[in-house]
């Protein structure tokens, strides 16, 4: 449990102190980057300005299942041919048919929004202003970690009195309000646009508020 324990620290580590900063900078970037030349031919596929790529669409795929949903495009042109996902089937891919012209916008080898007749839809490429479920995955991380932490030193100090630091007293309950709280505060601060520092204090508040809840109720019962 300890060195479990450890992992989910470097894992908190990586998310808040690497995983963040990138996808931060990466929007930034992107927010900042400017179409191409008018005229201009790539020297390269990855570029940092905005291309728009003129594409035939070969096949879609709109599948709506409760697990693995997949919406795809399989798109052509003279010098590339490959799959766009997208993260739902509207506005434009389940209009799309087969030898449809699009208009695909690259970004740094990606192609980030397909276009067609005004109707734009970005696909899962296209960075997005949404750390708030990053800096959650980091606040719950950490806290599981400190959960495997406790619990095993306790058990190696003590292991015939764990009172309530056990999977069925206290550990079930605290390690599904991780869960709760993780998306119960972060998908509404992305719906919201509540600044994602909010996001980890409060998350680590709502659980260590649960956690002396349930470790003062026996004492209180004694």
């Amino acid at each position: 449990m300890t060195l479990v324990s450890l992992a989910l620290v470097a894992g908190c580590f990586f998310v808040l102190t690497d995983w963040l900063p990138a996808d931060l900078a990466r929007y930034k970037e992107y927010r900042a980057a400017e179409h191409c030349p008018v005229g201009s031919t790539p020297d390269a596929w990855w570029e940092d300005c905005l291309r728009e790529i003129e594409l035939s669409v070969v096949d879609t795929v709109v599948e709506d299942r409760a697990r693995n949903s997949e919406y795809r495009a399989t798109v052509e042109s003279d010098r590339v041919r490959g799959d766009v996902h997208f993260g739902d089937p509207g506005p434009l891919l389940d209009t799309l048919r087969a030898g449809d012209t699009v208009v695909g916008t690259a970004w740094r080898g990606d192609i980030v929004a397909l276009t067609k007749d005004g109707i734009r839809q970005k696909s899962i490429n296209e960075p997005r202003d949404e750390p708030q479920m990053i800096a959650a995955a980091g606040a719950s991380l950490g806290l599981l970690a400190l959960l495997g932490l406790t619990f095993g030193t306790a058990r190696l100090a003590s292991p015939r009195n764990l009172g309530p630091l056990t999977w069925s007293g206290s550990g079930k309950k605290l390690f599904f309000t991780n869960l709760a709280a993780t998306f119960g505060v972060g998908l509404p601060a992305v719906w919201i646009g509540i600044p994602w520092q909010f996001v980890t204090p409060t998350i680590v508040v709502v659980w260590l508020g649960v956690g002396f809840l349930l470790l003062a109720v026996p004492r209180s019962e004694k």
